[in-house]
């Protein structure tokens, strides 16, 4: 109990030191000679920010690299900051960085191709949670229902269209609403609405409350439906979310999930990304040690369901090891 306290204000120590550091550092070298780099995350009070701060330290001690930790408004606000010049590493989930690569959606004609991929890290879940009470006990039963698809502009509400356009359906079928997850789950408990989509790390946080009290349905994406959005928005993996996973939901339910993921800047050198690379994935279990994301690492997972290329730093160890072929 005393080695995890001390390894817990170990990383909150890192993450503070280096936070108040990032507000001066510059990106270059250090006097040793050392790579300095700044990572952004997410706010300080969610999983980028200390699954970040977690790594950032590991791959401190493991490269001899300076790392800095900034806490961020999250994916597109990094994507943002690496073509700034801001940010040389950050956490994003991997389809904002496609609408990034490509000017689409959030991005909206701003192309934005200063970054390459380093690796995925964990799943961010397409979750549909449904009021059974309302007759809903498919995806294509939505129509015509009362549904938040998250907050507006959101990644989650792009997620939303596009896995209700595989079912034909669009916003315009559906009586939609624009609510955080924390109050979708607060509405769906007063019968305010009748289902919402959640995407995040499962179990999520607002379902396992709200499933305590109020009977839910967790909606399945079907293989027939998952291949279709995969091929068209190849961002997206399919994911079970486990049995058990929340009160009233004993069976596993199939789902899509998209993938917190690290990005780099194209500046970046390859030996620079090759040994972040490399002691990222071979530092698993110190990782899983300081924070319970690190155990989702593996090389096929961080090689698959990526759109926007690698940064040939981190291609040459993947193939090295074989998870690029």
């Amino acid at each position: 109990m005393k080695a995890v306290k001390l390894a817990f204000v170990s990383v909150l120590l890192f993450a503070t030191i280096n936070v108040w550091a990032s507000g001066t550092a510059q990106s270059g070298t250090t006097s040793s000679g050392s790579v300095r780099i700044r990572m952004a995350t997410g706010g300080s009070t969610g999983t980028y920010y200390a699954f970040g701060s977690a790594v950032g330290q590991i791959l401190q001690e493991k490269t001899g690299n300076a790392i800095t930790i900034q806490s961020t408004g999250a994916s597109k606000a990094n994507i943002q900051l690496i073509a700034a010049g801001e940010v040389e590493l950050a956490i994003v989930q991997n389809d904002v960085m496609d609408y990034a690569y490509r000017g689409v959606d959030l991005f909206n004609g701003e192309v934005i191709q200063d970054f390459q991929t380093m690796a995925a890290l964990y799943a961010e879940v397409c979750q549909v949670v449904a009021n059974p009470a309302a007759g809903i006990t498919s995806i294509a039963d939505l129509k015509g229902k009362n549904v938040s698809v998250g907050d507006a502009g959101s990644g989650t509400e792009f997620n939303a269209r596009q896995i209700l356009e595989a079912y034909g359906i669009t916003f315009d079928d559906i009586g939609k609403q624009n609510l955080s997850f924390g109050a979708s789950a607060d509405a769906l408990r007063d019968n305010k609405i009748d289902a919402f989509f959640c995407v995040a790390g499962a179990p999520t946080t607002a379902i396992v409350d709200l499933a305590i009290g109020k009977p839910i349905t967790i909606l399945e994406v079907d293989d027939e439906h998952a291949a279709a959005i995969i091929a068209k928005y190849p961002f997206y993996t399919q994911f079970p979310i486990s049995a058990g996973s929340y009160n009233g939901a004993p069976a596993e339910v199939k789902t899509l999930a998209v993938k917190a993921t690290f990005i780099v800047s194209k500046k970046l050198t390859e030996d620079t990304v090759y040994q972040l690379t490399k002691n990222l994935i071979e530092s698993k279990g110190a990782i899983t040690a300081a924070h319970a994301k690190g155990a989702e690492l593996s090389a096929d997972y961080a090689v698959s369901g990526i759109s926007v290329p690698f940064h040939p730093g981190a291609e040459k160890y993947f193939r090295e090891i074989g998870a690029i072929k």
